[in-house]
Order: C-alpha cells, then structure tokens, then sequence
C-alpha cells in the first residue's frame, strides 16, 4: 500500500461506516442507541486512520501483490536476511515510482543467491536484480532469482578520423 492509496482506502472506509452508522441513526430506535451510533462510528473513523497509517511502515508479503502475474522482474534496492525467519525486500517495481517494502518466507536457495548477488553487484557496481518476484516458489527453478546485473559493455571506440594521402602528381 502506498502513500497514495491511503486517501482512497481510508475515504472508501469511512464512507462504508458512515452509512452503516446512517442506517442505525435513521432507524425508528430509541435516541440512545443513535447516540450510541454516532460514537461508534467516530470511534471506528479514528481506529480505520490509525491501522491504515500502521500499515504503511510494515511489509506487505510478496504472496499478497495482486499485480504479481504482470511483473518479470524488479530491482532489489535493499534486503535484510532473517535467518529462518524471512527476507525483507525494498523493490523498485517497473513503471512505478516509489520503491516498495516486501516480504517473503524464508528460503535457503533463495538466501544464498542474494547473498551472492548482492556480493557480485558490489564488484561490478549494477543493480541486483529479482525475477518474477510474487510467483510462489512451487518448482525447483534452473536459473536464479535473484542475480547481479553484467557489467556494462564499455562505449565503442570513435572511428578514427582517416585522411587519404594522394600523391600530386598522379592525379586524382
């Protein structure tokens, strides 16, 4: 969830409560249970605020992305191994700005080929990279998950600037 889904997430929440909380206020009740309406409604608008906000500095497990089918790949920003825990991922998901904070479930292979990465990307100084990262790790993969990006090829060199040499008095 970004900064930017939270207005939305947090309007859509509150327009839901309110008109559950109409509904009770409108109805033929006695005036304490509106009274008792209204307050809970309040007290649900300040709560919904709050777990939105708390969302937003938590990771989201990669196995809950719902774009995860349209992505091949993302650039791994930052990682943090917790051994037989989880690894934390700070990705940078193509055509989307802002970076986002993942986790997944513990894995060894998966570990050690980060570890790897992140060690060659040192030399090299490219990005480490993460292929198909929200598709769950059901069969034994060939190629790796995450890895190194090669080095750059370096530029061409400049076709060199070549002059003719011609004789004068053979003519042209």
């Amino acid at each position: 969830m970004s900064t930017t889904n939270l207005p939305f997430l947090f309007i859509a929440l509150t327009v839901l409560s309110a008109a559950l909380a109409m509904l009770a206020v409108w109805s033929q009740r006695s005036l304490a249970i509106r009274v008792i309406a209204v307050v809970a409604l309040t007290a649900v608008l300040v709560l919904e605020y709050f777990a939105l906000t708390d969302l937003l500095s938590r990771p989201k497990p990669a196995a809950l992305e719902l774009a995860g089918e349209q992505i091949d790949k993302a650039t791994v920003l930052a990682a943090s191994i917790e051994e037989g825990s989880a690894i934390y991922l700070w990705l940078r998901l193509p055509d989307i700005q802002q970076p986002r904070y993942y986790v997944m479930p513990w894995e060894q292979k998966s570990a050690v080929e980060l570890q790897r990465a992140i060690r060659e990307s040192r030399k090299t100084g490219q990005h480490v990279m993460i292929d198909l990262p929200f598709e769950p790790s059901i069969e034994i993969r060939e190629a790796p998950r995450f890895y190194s990006l090669p080095q750059p090829r370096l530029p061409l060199k400049p076709r060199p600037n070549v002059q003719e040499y011609r004789h004068p008095t053979l003519g042209a």
